[in-house]
């Protein structure tokens, strides 16, 4: 048994959405064995361009039933039955989250008449209900009423029971472990498929192939689904609008990172937000108080005089102090870990020479805060990172030269890398810029022991 269903809402996505209109057929394969369909008070304001889309105003619902009162007949409905709709995931999650919202649990097998018709009808333009129902010869009366399009898309189910290969089909797409359901509408399982367990990056291209969104992963397969079960309203948008997939392995995180931030800004994606925003920067820098002893402290970059060392967020920034303090001895209170106490306490730095207790410690404490001024100050300038490759016999060498990122690397472990010049044939150089910064100061912060300085003799690199 089958329950095709169709729903109208005031458009917010999943999560807030409210539901107007719901319409449900059951349908045996052969014929409509029963109807539920009714206007529903979504307790809140329709929204204007939601009224000219469904016709559906504040002034229609005004006396429906909330959705609390029909709850009941939804339930024994699609009891026992196969929940169909076209782009199933949107009405199967809208009614799920409104029931689960009054205190109901909704869970029914599931199938999309959308990637149906993809595998049983191939070959059509568009498989958005109007167009394809259009190009087949199904009458479709009342669209974007819920009634309407539950009726067309009756009509289509019928038709696709009955295409060549149907039980097949049908059978894979109702198989427990099938992904199927899960992936969105408009992708062909192969798009899927394809996508390796491994580092890299990864394109969502929409029905054009234009790249709509980057993403980095440590494992590409597993994170393209995660996007697919996430039900956040960005997600359902990247979701509808993505056709194609791609993917480049990197075979390390870093390296995946730096590629992720260079393809976003080359082709600023329609979907990618986190790296349009502008980057706060932070610094350590030092000063000395009324009472003669140096200090160390952060702040954001743009009220710092004379920084010392650059970070790209407070928590690098602060896991830096900690780590001069563990290492140069330095007092926690004096080096703003702690605020407003008379000692410190801190909970992970034990070595405070005791400064914070006895004054008369001020000459040498001093002296090991200029040890740690001098090495902020000491910093390499040409270095490389190296790490795994995309294959056991590959690494990969990210390079930084005066500061300044150049670009990575794909190198056979046989090589014999000696100089600039051995690197440059297999060089992807890249531009500077604030992003790659913070990520290459975010890493080494975690993985100080990453650096590898470059004798700039032996890498003959002065002309670069």
């Amino acid at each position: 048994m089958y329950c095709i269903v169709d729903i109208e809402t005031t458009g917010n996505g999943i999560k807030g959405n409210r539901i107007t209109e719901i319409s449900i057929f059951k349908y045996d394969g052969h014929e409509l064995v029963d109807e539920f369909t009714t206007l529903v008070n979504p307790e809140c304001e329709i929204p204007h361009f939601i009224t000219g889309l469904t016709g559906i105003d504040n002034n229609m619902v005004r006396n429906a039933p909330v959705l609390e009162e029909i709850a009941s007949e939804i339930l024994e409905i699609t009891k026992d039955s196969i929940f169909v709709a076209h782009s199933v995931n949107f009405d199967y999650n809208v009614i799920k989250n409104e029931l689960k919202g009054i205190g109901l649990v909704f869970s029914r097998k599931k199938l999309c008449t959308v990637r149906l018709s993809r595998k049983l009808l191939p070959g059509y333009n568009s498989y958005s209900l109007g167009k394809l129902c259009s190009a087949i010869g199904i009458p479709l009366t009342d669209r974007h009423r819920a009634r309407g399009d539950a009726h067309a898309t009756m009509l289509l189910f019928h038709k696709l029971l009955r295409a060549k290969g149907a039980d097949t089909v049908f059978k894979s797409f109702l198989n427990a472990r099938s992904q199927e359901s899960t992936l969105p509408p408009h992708l062909p399982k192969e798009e899927f498929e394809k996508l390796p367990p491994t580092p890299g990056i990864y394109y969502f291209k929409n029905a054009k192939g234009e790249i709509i969104y980057v993403g980095k992963a440590i494992n590409i397969k597993k994170r393209v689904l995660s996007h697919f079960y996430d039900k956040a309203n960005k997600e359902l948008a990247l979701c509808k609008d993505t056709g194609y997939l791609d993917f480049e392995e990197t075979g390390n995180e870093l390296v995946a990172l730096l590629l992720e931030s260079a393809e976003i800004k080359k082709h600023f994606p329609k979907h990618n937000r986190a790296q349009k925003k502008t980057i706060q920067q932070y610094a350590i820098f030092s000063y000395e108080d009324r009472n003669g002893i140096i200090h160390l402290a952060h702040n954001k970059l743009k009220l710092v005089p004379n920084p010392m060392r650059i970070f790209y967020s407070p928590t690098d920034c602060r896991a830096y102090m900690e780590r001069l303090c563990d290492v140069f001895g330095l007092c926690p209170k004096y080096c703003h870990l702690q605020e407003n106490v008379l000692h410190c306490s801190h909970f992970r730095i034990k070595k405070c020479c005791g400064i914070c207790t006895d004054i008369s410690k001020l000459q040498s404490y001093n002296t090991q805060v200029q040890k740690a001024v001098t090495f902020l100050k000491k910093r390499a300038s040409d270095y490389m990172i190296k790490g795994n490759g995309r294959n056991h016999g590959e690494e990969t060498i990210v390079l930084v030269r005066n500061n300044l990122y150049v670009g990575y690397a794909f190198i056979d472990k046989q090589e014999q890398i000696r100089t600039y010049s051995d690197l440059e044939p297999f060089l992807n150089l890249h531009k500077n810029t604030v992003e790659s910064q913070r990520i290459l100061a975010s890493y080494l912060v975690k993985n100080p022991a990453a650096v590898i300085e470059i004798e700039k003799e032996a890498w003959n690199i002065d002309s670069y």
